[in-house]
């Protein structure tokens, strides 16, 4: 079996695929790449298949030797990337031989690079996925994030794989900016906070705190008022807490009214605390490349803008796969 080497690990470096999707109803959350797009472009470029693992890092990429010949791609945040300390290009296919040393270095812009590999991680599959769900250690590489010295299995590379040089046009690369707009549907437990304080919540520029990591993101700026009410049965002494629902991903929960957290892909799957709305899913994209110090602002939009926006960023991974194949 074919390995790929890890010199230097970089920074919570995971494996990490599409997601494990369809577990909810055993409280196991989705995991996957926190960003999507940058997934599956990143696979496109290196002929993989939709969904293949590769390895997501955390604000420093790895440095890894190749052991064979590889086609390989780096997407997501703004990164500097070497091939034997030659500096290579981002959103491109790249080609490796056996030796040679791709080294991510620390991102400029974004918070997450992805590295894809022609072939894929081949780590075994666990309910369906190879992504890693680190609080429980289970998937990916061993349940963890790599470490210096790892040799990380890789699969074996499709016929098709465009050549070097291949790249993804800069207008279908996403924006990476200091403030970043999440558009919400306000719902689930909004009821419990007054109106002046949703309010509130939609005009407040929120800081992204060092609790910013694959569970959720911990957010601060403001403060929110709850309506006052003897709580059910259930519900907890708190005015924060409601009877235990599920806990979408993306929901934003308002734990004692202050430091908002949106809940990510490795959050638990239900509890007890009010949730005001779900960021859409195309916005958590955007969310997985906000990084700490950053700022975000809550946008309310109503379902059938979500679906548009799902159809867009499906729009522009075809233009993506159409550029990437025209190459």
């Amino acid at each position: 079996m074919n390995t790929l080497n890890v010199r230097k690990s970089g920074l919570s470096t995971t494996v990490q695929d599409s997601g494990r999707d369809g577990q909810y109803a055993i409280g196991m959350p989705p995991s996957g790449a926190m960003d999507q797009y940058s997934l599956a472009v990143g696979n496109m470029l290196v002929g993989n298949p939709d969904g293949a693992a590769a390895l997501e890092a955390t604000y420093i990429g790895p440095e890894l030797e190749f052991t064979d010949s590889r086609s390989v791609a780096v997407t997501g945040a703004d990164v500097g990337v070497t091939v034997n300390d030659e500096p290579a290009q981002t959103w491109q296919t790249l080609r490796l031989s056996a030796g040679d040393v791709l080294a991510v270095q620390q991102v400029r812009a974004g918070a997450r690079p992805y590295i894809a590999i022609s072939g894929g991680v081949d780590v075994p599959l666990y309910l369906g996925s190879r992504s890693t769900y680190m609080l429980t250690g289970i998937g990916g590489f061993e349940g963890r994030a790599l470490a210096d010295g790892d040799r990380v299995p890789l699969g074996a590379p499709e016929s098709a794989v465009p050549p070097a040089g291949t790249e993804v046009p800069a207008e279908l690369r996403p924006e990476l900016p200091d403030s970043t707009v999440l558009r919400l549907v306000v719902g689930l437990c909004a009821y419990r906070l007054t109106e002046r304080a949703l309010e509130s919540f939609l005009d407040t520029e929120w800081k992204v705190t060092k609790d910013a990591d694959r569970v959720g993101y911990r957010l601060r700026g403001g403060s929110l008022e709850f309506v006052e009410r003897e709580q059910p049965f259930g519900a907890g002494s708190d005015q924060a807490n409601v009877v235990d629902l599920g806990y979408p991903v993306g929901s934003v929960q308002v734990p004692g009214g202050d430091e908002p957290i949106v809940l990510l892909n490795d959050a638990v799957t239900g509890g007890g605390y009010a949730t005001i709305g779900t960021v859409i899913s195309v916005d958590r994209d955007r969310m997985a490349q906000a990084r700490t110090g950053g700022s975000v602002h809550f946008e309310q939009v109503e379902i059938n803008a979500a679906v548009v926006a799902r159809q867009e960023r499906r729009a522009r991974l075809e233009k993506a796969r159409a550029a990437v194949a025209t190459a």
